[in-house]
């Protein structure tokens, strides 16, 4: 590997350093379902999202609650630390479209509807505080 190559790869390997993700591949439930819920929390400081997502009732809530707790463990695991309150956010989250289960349903006078199981992926980035400020600036 060149001089060059190698420095740019080190200096990515740092920019990545405080970030970690966590990835829920093909849930049951619609991508604009669980967009909904991914905007109640973008952008949100990761304790005060789980409280959000704890108290929402919506169904895919649940499953983006624990998606979070593993970005945030994956974290920690990460910088061998404990997260504090007030230390992490949720820097990126987004949903995007799985596969389609495409399934017939019996209609009358010999035809059948098409019924889409539709399905999603979900990705979430944590990053630090620190660096939120250090962007903006």
């Amino acid at each position: 590997m060149g001089e060059r190559k190698r420095l740019s790869a080190n200096r990515r390997k740092e920019e990545q350093r405080n970030i970690a993700f966590a990835k829920l591949t093909n849930v049951p439930t619609s991508p604009r379902k669980m967009r909904l819920v991914a905007d109640m929390v973008r952008g949100k400081e990761v304790f005060r999202a789980l409280g959000i997502l704890k108290f929402s009732n919506k169904e895919a809530a649940a499953r983006l609650e624990k998606l979070v707790r593993s970005a945030l463990a994956n974290w920690e695991q990460k910088n061998e630390q404990k997260a504090d309150a007030g230390q992490l956010y949720i820097s990126t989250i987004y949903v995007n479209c799985a596969p389609m289960l495409k399934r017939l349903r019996t209609a009358p006078q010999g035809r059948g509807y098409r019924i889409r199981k539709r399905a999603n992926h979900v990705t979430v980035v944590v990053d630090t505080i620190e660096n939120k400020n250090n962007t903006e600036a």
